[in-house]
C-alpha cells in the first residue's frame, strides 16, 4: 500500500492535473493566434506549479520546495522537487504527451516520486526500498538482454540548446545497433516507461534535477540501473543520463563512451 507521503503526492498531483486538463483542452483554439498559445501554456505551468506547491505545503510545511518555474523556496534540507509541466512543448502544440513530476528528497536523497500522467489518468509512483508502481501494479523493467531487440528514448536538442553535432554521432551510432530509437518529448514519462519495461533504456544530455528526480528511482525500484552517461553517480547534479535494465546498462553506457567524452554537452534539454 503507498504511504502517506505518496497519498499526498497522488492527491496534489491530481488536483493540478485536473486544472492542466481543462487548459490543455483550450490549446487547440489557441494555435491561431500569433501569441496566444504560448502565453497561456506558460499561464498554466505557473499554475500547476501554485497548485501543487500549495497542496504539498499543506502536507508538509516543514519542507522545502524546488520547482521549474519558482525555483528554491525555503532552507530544509528536506524538500519537494517538482516539474508541473514535463513536456511543455508538447502541450504547447496539442500533442497528448506531458506529466507531472514530483519527488521528495530527505537530506539530499531521493526516497519516494511519482509521475502523473493526467490525460490517460496514469500514476507511476516509487519509494527508496519499497518498488515501484503503476497504480497498484507492480513494475518491472523489461528483460532483453540484446541490444539489437532494444527500444531506447532519448531527448533531441532542440534550438537555443548545446552541441547537436555530438548529439547526433550518439544517435546515429545508437541507430546502428538498437532496434528503434524514440523521442516523445517529456522525459519524466520516459523513465516512467522504462520502469514499466515499455522502453528498454533511455539516455539524454543536460536535463534538469526536476526532470530527473522521480523518474530515476522509479526506474531503480523496478529492478533497473540509472547513472551519468560516464557510468557513475552524478546524474542528478550534470543532468548528464542512462537508464535501462540490468542487461543493457552497461551496453548503452559502452556505446555512448565510444563518442568523445570531451564533446559531452550541457544543456540538451527536453522541451
Amino acid at each position: 500500500m503507498p504511504s502517506a507521503i505518496i497519498n499526498v503526492m497522488d492527491r496534489a498531483a491530481r488536483k493540478a492535473g485536473r486544472a492542466l486538463v481543462r487548459d490543455f483542452g483550450e490549446v487547440e483554439q489557441l494555435q491561431v493566434s500569433k501569441k496566444g498559445a504560448a502565453d497561456f501554456v506558460s499561464a498554466a505551468d505557473l499554475k500547476a506549479e501554485r497548485v501543487l506547491r500549495q497542496e504539498l505545503a499543506r502536507a508538509r510545511p516543514e519542507f522545502a520546495f524546488l520547482g521549474e518555474e519558482g525555483g528554491v523556496q525555503g532552507e530544509s534540507r528536506d524538500r519537494w522537487v517538482v516539474d508541473p509541466l514535463d513536456g511543455t512543448s508538447n502541450f504547447l502544440h496539442g500533442i497528448p504527451h506531458f506529466a507531472i513530476s514530483i519527488a521528495l528528497e530527505l537530506d539530499g536523497q531521493v526516497v519516494a516520486g511519482a509521475i502523473f500522467e493526467p490525460l490517460g489518468d496514469q500514476f507511476y509512483w516509487a519509494e527508496k526500498g519499497a518498488g515501484a508502481f503503476l497504480g497498484k501494479s507492480r513494475l518491472r523493467v523489461s528483460a532483453r538482454t540484446r541490444m539489437a531487440e532494444a527500444i531506447i528514448a532519448t531527448g533531441i536538442p532542440h534550438l537555443g540548446m548545446a552541441d547537436h553535432e555530438h548529439y547526433l554521432k550518439c544517435l546515429t551510432t545508437l541507430m546502428g545497433e538498437v532496434a528503434g530509437i524514440r523521442r516523445f518529448g517529456a522525459a519524466a514519462l520516459d523513465m516512467a516507461y522504462v520502469a514499466a519495461g515499455r522502453f528498454d533504456g533511455f539516455w539524454e544530455f543536460g536535463l534538469n534535477r526536476w526532470d530527473l528526480a522521480a523518474g530515476e528511482l522509479l526506474v531503480r525500484e523496478a529492478g533497473g540501473f540509472v547513472s551519468d552517461t560516464a557510468g557513475g553517480n552524478a546524474h542528478l547534479d550534470t543532468g548528464n543520463i542512462v537508464a535501462a535494465n540490468a542487461n543493457l546498462h552497461g551496453d548503452l553506457i559502452g556505446i555512448l563512451k565510444t563518442i568523445d567524452s570531451a564533446a559531452t554537452p550541457a544543456a540538451a534539454h527536453s522541451a
